[in-house]
Order: structure tokens, then sequence, then C-alpha cells
């Protein structure tokens, strides 16, 4: 998917939501589980009721890795349906994938070629040469860690250079130089705020996939206010808020409503910029 399929799918649908698909075989409905393939059945049952209201989906790689060759499984049974069923949807595999390059490679042919997905989640810790096997596909992107939700975030994060320089905008600027706004996409937790006017200073065109609204405690206007652009510039992530709204036998439609209740809010945002 181009930059500019994506923009028009956020027009098309008043949307920049991206539900999680962090799907947990202990939090899915008890009458799920004699499904043949449980979690892709509840995967499917929430792809269902939230498409119209969302433009991506991203499947946490950990809670289906958890479950061994049943968890890929699911995986591989999600990526195929949502692909069939849904095409124009954004498909994110947040692996958050990272190594040296001739493994990089591997990860970057998994995702890429085996699944075919849009784009994956990418630790930059180990330089360009780590980053840049996943950029040798035409549109496919990266989106790489740049200044994460959780507490230990400023372990490193925002620790600052001799010339004041943070370690997320070191990443934010050197991984400009490896590909433009077109390939490459950033993870901003949505509880960092404020800190959205400095990655715009950096990164004013680049779009952000921003995990954190809803469970974790980020504020959508918040979000919005600091970090949209004229042609959006985002991408919301909301996984527990929707996927789990209900444990219930109403749990697809839960998840229906919460993701609307989203969209709602991010239409009247993309309003307030003409869009």
């Amino acid at each position: 998917m181009t930059r500019q399929q994506l923009v028009e799918q956020i027009i098309e649908k008043r949307s920049f939501l991206c539900v999680g698909l962090d799907t947990d075989i202990k939090k899915i409905p008890q009458h799920l589980r004699d499904e043949e393939d449980p979690i892709f059945a509840f995967n499917k049952a929430i792809i269902d009721a939230t498409a119209q209201w969302c433009v991506a989906y991203k499947p946490n790689l950990a809670f289906y890795e958890s479950m061994g060759v049943k968890g890929m499984t699911a995986f591989e049974h999600t990526v195929r349906y949502l692909k069939k069923y849904y095409p124009l949807h954004f498909i994110i595999a947040d692996a958050k994938r990272g190594d040296i390059g001739n493994t990089s490679a591997m990860y970057a042919r998994t995702f890429f070629e085996e699944y075919d997905i849009d784009s994956v989640t990418v630790a930059p810790y180990m330089g360009e040469d780590s980053v840049t096997p996943f950029l040798g596909y035409d549109d496919k992107w990266v989106i790489l860690l740049a200044l994460t939700s959780n507490r230990g975030s400023q372990d490193f994060q925002l620790m600052a250079d001799a010339g004041g320089e943070r370690l997320f905008e070191r990443v934010l600027r050197k991984s400009q130089e490896w590909a433009g706004a077109d390939k490459m996409m950033y993870v901003v937790g949505a509880t960092q705020g404020a800190m959205f006017k400095d990655i715009r200073r950096i990164v004013p065109d680049h779009f952000l996939l921003v995990p954190g609204v809803g469970a974790q405690g980020g504020s959508l206007e918040e979000v919005c206010r600091y970090g949209m652009t004229k042609d959006c510039g985002l991408l919301v992530n909301s996984s527990r808020g929707i996927i789990y709204a209900s444990q219930g036998e109403d749990f697809a439609e839960a998840a229906g409503s919460s993701a609307h209740a989203l969209q709602t809010a991010m239409s009247a945002e993309l309003e307030k910029i003409g869009l």
C-alpha cells in the first residue's frame, strides 16, 4: 500500500484507527475455545465487526508465537483472511525485529514475501544495516521504534548526549537518511503527550503509529493536537479497549461499538483540519 492509498482510506472512512489483534487464548470468550482454530475464530469475528470503522490491523506476533505452531497458523489464517476479504486495510506485523543484516533480511523475507504484509515494526538499536534489508521492497513499510509509552522508555530513549540531543531524536534524524516518508513510519506512544511537538519538528511529514490510546491512558485529543499533519499523518492503535470490550458472547458486537466510538472521535479530529 502506498502513502497516497493509505491517506485515501483515512479520508474515505473518516478514521485513522488501527485495531491491535493482541489475541490471548486465556482471554477470549469461553464458547470459542472448542473451535478448531479458536484464535482465528476470535480474530475473524473482531475483524468483521470493526472493519468499517478502521483502516489498519496490527497483530502482535508475541501473542501468536506464544502458542507455537497453532498460534502461527492462526496468525497466517488471520493475514490471509484480511488480504482476501479486506484488501484495502493496512496490515502491520508488530514484531519489533532487528538484528544483523543477513538475519534482518530473513525477517523481511518472512513478512514481506511469505505473508505479503504491508509493514513491520523494527527496533533501530543495531543501526542502519539492521534496518535497510526491510527497505528494499516496493510499497512496503518499516515502522521504526522511536519513543514508546512504557515506563522503561526513560531508561534509554530520553538520554541526552553532550549537545542535548536525546536518543529518540537521534533515531529520528539518522533514520531519515535511510528512507523517506513514503516508506518509513515511527512508533510514538500516546502517553508522550506534548513530546509530539518535539517529534514533529524533526519528522514533520512521516506517519506515526501511536499505541496507548484507551487502556494505557493516552488521550486521542492530545495526540491529534500535537501530532496531526495536513494529511492526518497518524495511525492510532487500540487493542485491549476494542477486542476485549466484552468477554461474553456479544464480544464482537461490543468490539464494533468501541471501534465506532473511536472512529466518531477521529472523524471530528479530521474535520478540524479540513479532511
